[in-house]
């Protein structure tokens, strides 16, 4: 998928309903958060977190909770997904900690190097195998050279037989979010068009061409894993 129809893909959720829309798949991103923040527990009182396609800002919510010295740049390519994440901030007293960017890591000006960095359920809208290594490798010389990358992708092997399976008790958990019928099936379409949905290994030896040290699976989660892996 390319990036403005990726843009217009999420500028079409309706941004101020999309948390309420999966607030019932909140176990997913919970446990995952829980994880995301022990394995930065190690990170400076006064760490420098980037988090590419904040969407709501989600994670940065999180993680603020926990480490309060932190700061957090945000790179989301929605305005309507960064306008609820900046109200967010606000409410939750954290704004002065964020800085909102609205666009992609490409355009993000050069500063500071980061301490880490999340990327949770992004690269796979990537299609190609070479530029989702480049967005790796963008993110890669953003941080300091011990950096920490927390990647979360949805990831299965397709061509396995268990494949089918999976999905289709995926799709019965996708539907505990009020989503129709009709919309289950253009998820599906979805993962067959839009998604690159890969097997674990090949996205770990992405995520190592893109200049990180070979990744830590820390997660699963249905079709969703998640790494962490230092930079190289």
């Amino acid at each position: 998928m390319n990036d403005e129809k990726l843009q217009a893909t999420f500028n079409q959720q309706a941004a101020s309903a999309y948390d309420s829309q999966w607030a019932r798949l909140a176990p997913f991103r919970d446990g995952l958060h829980l994880l995301v923040a022990a394995v930065l527990a190690e990170l400076p009182v006064d760490a420098r977190i980037l988090c590419v396609g904040a969407g709501t800002g989600a994670e940065i919510l999180s993680l603020a909770e926990k480490f309060p010295g932190w700061h957090f740049t945000a790179v989301e390519p929605s305005a309507p997904m960064l306008d609820v994440f900046r109200r967010k901030a606000q409410e939750q007293g954290i704004a002065s900690r964020c800085t909102f960017h609205e666009g992609y890591l490409d355009s993000l000006p050069q500063g500071e190097p980061f301490d880490a960095a999340t990327s949770l359920l992004v690269s796979h809208f990537i299609l190609q195998p070479d530029e989702r290594v480049g967005f790796f490798g963008g993110i890669r010389q953003r941080l300091r050279p011990d950096g920490i990358l927390i990647n979360s992708d949805l990831t299965s092997d397709t061509e396995a037989p268990h494949y089918g399976g999976l999905l289709e008790v995926w799709m019965r958990t996708m539907a505990g979010a009020d989503l129709s019928q009709e919309k289950q099936e253009q998820m599906r379409a979805a993962y067959r068009r839009d998604v690159a949905i890969l097997a674990p290994e090949k996205i770990a030896r992405i995520i190592v061409s893109g200049g990180f040290d070979t990744p830590v699976q820390f997660y699963q989660c249905g079709l969703i894993h998640g790494w962490f892996a230092r930079a190289a």
